[in-house]
């Protein structure tokens, strides 16, 4: 029996191992792997605890390789993108990476990510769900070029305080340059590296880009030079709570793409998302303009707000109330956040709420001892952003 395949028997649930699946094995002390796009993910390999600590003191690591990636080149690739995205990428400038969204003729969400413009004819778009036919369709007509190349780069975010020192320490000369949504070329060793600074956790942190093939030997120096800056290896749960501080939306929890919902009216479009400064319908045709112009002079029936809850119970799934009778949405993320100190969520209300935004209640049940308790909990529309250090943006960071 071969490596490979003793590998690949080694992860659970049939899944496929990623390219870090070396390193992340071993370290995996609570055997806790979940499903992403089929590859085997961490969702905790320690404690969530440490792990989310980690994010906001020190260095992280976390494995986005599972991350749909697709290459699109050729003389209409900005023509391409810019008739897929809602935002008018002929402002993207080559070196520089955007949040997307995209829609369909309806005007409702497809999906959220990533577009890294890489040069005047080549961009790479990143995002959570396959997207290969929708993104041919969007390409007709045009010259140029769509690839899936999902397993042919791998990812790592190295997010958290001393992220840009530990880079610094690994080689990357000039690191500190990098502003926000910025690209670069580097090398660590021999290896090339596309270097990003994104993330997903609204904290300084940066994205690195390479071939599989490199991808252990980056691994092992970023940890080597990270070891005496607190470096630790994160999963899922702890990145989790990070971005539902940084108020970033996650697909198939906060909204359901219009691609994938199976009921009529589940699908939401950028004004109920809260996403409206992500259109310029000032720019040529795009998918969903004409709905999305119709949309904009309209009230819309629902928003997904960020809300504060008075006491420290977090209000996973609970319903929201008006005036504790009246049922007007409900909650999609929650969490009592360790670092703010407050209890958080993002809700759907209904409208005429969102904008009044008073006397707003959520229903939390708790068990204890195998008993249910209900509790009825004031509720507060506030910005969505609840975690926002200022080392986010600072250029350049501090060495912490």
């Amino acid at each position: 029996m071969n490596a490979v395949t003793k590998l690949r028997e080694a992860v659970p649930m049939g899944l496929v191992p990623g390219p870090f699946h070396d390193r992340l094995e071993v370290l995996n002390h609570q055997r806790a792997w979940m499903n992403w796009m089929g590859v085997a993910s961490p969702a905790v390999l320690d404690t969530v605890e440490f792990e989310y600590f980690a994010i906001r003191n020190q260095a992280t690591l976390f494995d986005v390789s599972p991350m749909m990636k697709y290459r699109i080149s050729g003389p209409d690739a900005e023509a391409m993108v810019n008739r897929l995205v809602t935002r008018d990428v002929t402002k993207l400038r080559p070196g520089r990476v955007a949040y997307v969204i995209w829609c369909d003729e309806a005007g409702n969400v497809v999906d959220d990510g990533t577009v890294f413009r890489l040069s005047a004819t080549e961009f790479r778009l990143c995002c959570q769900e396959p997207q290969l036919a929708w993104l041919d369709d969007v390409a007709w007509g045009l010259d140029v070029m769509v690839e899936d190349v999902s397993h042919g780069i791998a990812g790592l975010a190295l997010q958290g305080p001393t992220s840009c020192a530990v880079l610094k320490d690994a080689g990357l000369a000039g690191i500190e340059t990098l502003k926000p949504f910025d690209l670069r070329e580097f090398r660590i060793d021999a290896h090339p590296v596309t270097v990003s600074r994104t993330g997903f956790t609204g904290d300084l942190g940066y994205e690195m880009w390479m071939a599989p093939e490199d991808a252990l030997a980056v691994w092992d120096r970023l940890m080597e030079a990270g070891r005496l800056r607190g470096i630790r290896v994160i999963g899922y749960q702890a990145l989790d709570m990070a971005r539902i501080e940084a108020g970033f939306l996650l697909p198939r929890v906060d909204f359901v793409s219009s691609e994938t919902h199976l009921r009529p009216g589940r699908a939401r479009n950028p004004y109920e998302l809260g996403l409206d400064w992500l259109v310029a319908l000032d720019k040529p045709q795009f998918n969903g303009r004409h709905a999305l112009l119709r949309l904009s002079h309209q009230t819309p029936r629902r928003k997904l707000v960020a809300i504060e809850i008075d006491r420290d119970k977090p209000a996973h799934h609970a319903l929201v109330y008006h005036a504790k009778r009246r049922e007007v949405g409900f909650v999609t993320s929650a969490l009592w956040s360790p670092t703010l100190k407050r209890n958080i969520a993002h809700a759907w209300v209904e409208a005429p709420y969102f904008a009044a935004g008073g006397d707003l209640w959520v229903e939390i049940y708790l068990q204890r001892e195998l008993i249910w308790e209900r509790r009825m909990a004031r509720a507060r529309i506030v910005e969505r952003a609840f975690f926002r250090h200022p080392r986010r943006t600072a250029t350049p960071p501090a060495d912490w």
